[in-house]
C-alpha cells in the first residue's frame, strides 16, 4: 500500500469519531441530589461511556445544566453499541431512576472535532488520554481554580460555512496561542461542529487553570495578536450568535 494510500485510510479511521454533547436541565431544588447520585455513579458511568468532560455551568447563560461530553472513537456504531449496553445495566437503571427525577428537560447533540484539532500539537483534544497527559502539569498546580470556558458560534446556513469558519480560525490560532502576556494555565481543549442537532453551531473549550483570572489575562494578550484579530473580523461575517459561558468540572470529570 502506498503512502498515500495509507495517509487516507488513516484520515478516513479518524473521522469517524463522534463527539456527543450532552445537557441536561435539572429542577432547582434537586441539582445537589443529581450531583450526590451522579458523583457515586461516576466509575459506573465512565465504564459504560466514554466520558471525556463534566461541567456545571457558573455564569454566562442558563445555571443548573448538567453539561457532560463524551468521545465516540468508533462513531455511530461504537455510540450505539454503548447506549445498547448501558440499557442491559441494571446498575444504570437504578441510578437512572434516581436521577431522572432530578432533570426537568433533556438533550443530546452530535459534534466532530475540527481538523486543527490533530493538526496543532497546542491542542489538547477530546480523545482518551491524550487531554490529560498535556495537562498533567496543570491538574497539579491549578486544579482548584480551573474552569472551562465554552465558547459557542452559530454561524449561517451554507454548505461552506463551517469549512469557511475552520480556514479562518486555524488561519489565526497559532498568533492567539503564542501571544504574549497569554496566561500559562490557559489551554485549547477542542473546537467542534455540529453533525446532529443544531447544525451550523462550533463550540470552541478553553481550560484555564488559574481561573476567570487566567481567563482575562489570556483574552487580553488574544487582542494584541494581529493575525487572531484579522480571523475574528472574518468570522464575525459569519456568525448569527455567540455565547460564552463558564464552567466548573467536577471532581470526576477525566478532563479536569
Amino acid at each position: 500500500m502506498s503512502s498515500l494510500a495509507s495517509e487516507k485510510v488513516t484520515v478516513n479511521r479518524r473521522s469517524t469519531a463522534l463527539v456527543e454533547l450532552r445537557e441536561y436541565e435539572l429542577h432547582p431544588n434537586k441539582v445537589n441530589t443529581y450531583l450526590n447520585h451522579t458523583s457515586a455513579n461516576a466509575k459506573l458511568r465512565k465504564s459504560l461511556a466514554p466520558l471525556r468532560l463534566f461541567t456545571m455551568p457558573e455564569t454566562g447563560g442558563s445555571l443548573n445544566v448538567a453539561t457532560h461530553i463524551y468521545h465516540w472513537e468508533g462513531g455511530y456504531e461504537a455510540r450505539n453499541t454503548g447506549r445498547a449496553g448501558m440499557a442491559l445495566s441494571s446498575e444504570w437503571k437504578e441510578y437512572l431512576k434516581k436521577a431522572k427525577d432530578c432533570m426537568v428537560r433533556q438533550r443530546s447533540n452530535i459534534f466532530v472535532e475540527a481538523p486543527i484539532v490533530r493538526d496543532f500539537e497546542d491542542v489538547c483534544g477530546l480523545k482518551a488520554g491524550e487531554a490529560e497527559k498535556a495537562l498533567s502539569y496543570q491538574n497539579e498546580n491549578n486544579q482548584k481554580d480551573c474552569i472551562f470556558e465554552m465558547r459557542r458560534y452559530k454561524l449561517k446556513l451554507g454548505y461552506d460555512t463551517i469549512p469557511n469558519f475552520l480556514r479562518l480560525y486555524a488561519n489565526g490560532l497559532p498568533s492567539k496561542l503564542k501571544a504574549k502576556g497569554t496566561d500559562p494555565s490557559t489551554s485549547l481543549i477542542t473546537l467542534l461542529y455540529s453533525e446532529v442537532g443544531m447544525l451550523n453551531e462550533v463550540i470552541e473549550i478553553w481550560r484555564h487553570g488559574g481561573g476567570t483570572i487566567a481567563m482575562e489575562k489570556s483574552r487580553v494578550a488574544a487582542r494584541g495578536a494581529p493575525e487572531w484579530r484579522k480571523a475574528i473580523n472574518e468570522i464575525a461575517g459569519l456568525a448569527m450568535e455567540f455565547t460564552s459561558t463558564i464552567h466548573r468540572p467536577l471532581g470526576f470529570s477525566p478532563v479536569r
